[in-house]
C-alpha cells in the first residue's frame, strides 16, 4: 500500500538562493501575528516539535535548535573555561542565553533583543528552547537596539554572541568591521565572541566576506561547520578573539573542562565536536582564501532569493 500524499498547502517552504530551497510539513498554527518589525509564526511539527518562523524564515524548532545553540555557546564557553558575564545580542527564542546560563561561573547574561515580540512568543510556546532562562535571576533582558547598545554600554564582557537574522537590510549594520571593532571594545581580556556566518554552499561569497571582516578586527578568528537541520543546509558559525583560540586546547582538557563545569545534558557538544566543527574541507578553505572585500557601514548586499521569506509569498507577488 502506497503512502497517503499530504495535501501541499501543509508545506511551508523557503528558498535559500535562486537554484535551491527546502520545505518542512506543519500541523497546528499556535501562533500568527505581526510584530513591530516583523512576521512571526508559531508551528506544531511532527519531525521538530514547535518551530518559529520570522518573514517566512525558519528560525529554530525545539529539537534540533541543539545543532546551532550548542556550538555557539560552548565552544566559546570552554575555550574561556568558565564565562562570568555574557552578552547576547538577538537571540529573542532564548535558546542561546539557555545553554550560557548552565556554566555555574555565569553570574550575569545579558540579553539585547530588537523586538519584544519575539521574546513575548518564545516565552509562551517556546519553553522547549529557553527551558525558563527568561525567568533565571542572572539573566536581564532589554528590548533596544543592539547597536545602540553596544555604543553606549560602559560593562565589559566574557562572552559576546550576535545570534542574529541574516545580514540584509537594516541588520546589516551589525555585520560590519566597525561594530566588530565596538563588540571587541566590550571583551574583557579573555573575552570571545561567537556568530553564524551564514553558509559556505548556499551563500560562500558572502560567508567569505564575514569571515573577512571578523579577521580585519580580530587575530584570532575559527570558522564552524555544522548542518542544521531546521536550514536545510551545512550552515557556518565563527569564534573569534584577540586572546584566546579554541584550537589551542587539547582534547583531554575540553573533556576535563565540561565535567567541570557540568555540563550535563548536552546532545552535541563534546570533546570530539569541539574540534570536528573547526575542521574545514579543502573546498571552503578555498573560499576563505579568495580575496574579498570585508563589509562597512553603509555598505548594502543584494538580497538572496532565500531571504525572500517565503517562495509561495514571493510567487504571489
Amino acid at each position: 500500500m502506497s503512502e497517503k500524499i499530504q495535501p501541499v498547502e501543509d508545506l511551508k517552504i523557503e528558498t535559500l538562493n535562486e537554484d535551491m530551497g527546502y520545505f518542512h510539513r506543519v500541523g497546528k498554527k499556535l501562533h500568527e501575528t505581526r510584530t513591530k518589525f516583523q512576521d512571526l509564526e508559531i508551528y506544531e511539527t511532527s519531525k521538530f516539535g514547535r518551530i518559529m518562523r520570522l518573514d517566512g524564515v525558519f528560525q529554530t524548532s525545539e529539537k534540533d535548535e541543539f545543532f546551532y545553540h550548542e556550538p555557539l555557546s560552548h565552544v566559546p564557553g570552554i575555550t574561556t573555561d568558565g564565562p562570568e558575564t555574557a552578552l547576547v545580542i538577538g537571540g529573542g527564542d532564548g535558546g542561546a542565553a539557555e545553554e550560557i546560563l548552565k556554566y555555574p561561573t555565569i553570574k550575569k547574561v545579558v540579553m539585547v533583543e530588537l523586538d519584544g515580540g519575539v521574546t513575548e512568543a518564545a516565552k509562551e510556546y517556546l519553553h522547549g528552547i529557553h527551558k525558563g532562562a527568561f525567568d533565571s535571576e542572572r539573566f536581564e533582558l532589554l528590548i533596544t537596539d543592539g547597536l545602540e547598545y553596544v555604543r553606549n554600554t560602559k560593562d565589559k564582557f566574557d562572552q559576546v554572541f550576535i545570534d542574529l537574522t541574516d545580514p540584509f537590510g537594516p541588520s546589516i549594520e551589525l555585520y560590519t568591521k566597525q561594530f566588530y571593532q565596538s563588540i571587541s571594545n566590550l571583551l574583557t581580556d579573555r573575552g570571545v565572541i561567537a556568530l553564524h556566518i551564514e553558509s559556505p554552499i548556499t551563500r560562500p561569497q558572502l560567508f567569505g566576506r564575514l569571515h573577512a571582516t571578523l579577521k580585519s578586527v580580530f587575530s584570532i578568528v575559527r570558522p564552524m561547520l555544522n548542518y542544521v537541520p531546521m536550514y536545510g543546509t551545512l550552515w557556518g558559525f565563527a569564534v573569534a578573539s584577540n586572546k584566546l583560540d579554541p584550537m589551542a586546547l587539547t582534547k583531554t582538557q575540553v573533556k576535563e573542562r565540561i565535567a567541570k563545569h557540568k555540563l550535563s545534558h548536552l546532545q552535541f557538544y563534546n570533546e570530539d565536536t569541539h574540534f570536528s566543527l573547526m575542521a574545514l574541507p579543502n573546498y571552503v578553505q578555498d573560499i576563505l582564501r579568495a580575496e574579498t572585500p570585508i563589509i562597512n557601514s553603509g555598505d548594502t548586499l543584494p538580497e538572496p532569493a532565500g531571504s525572500k521569506r517565503n517562495l509561495v509569498i514571493a510567487e504571489k507577488e
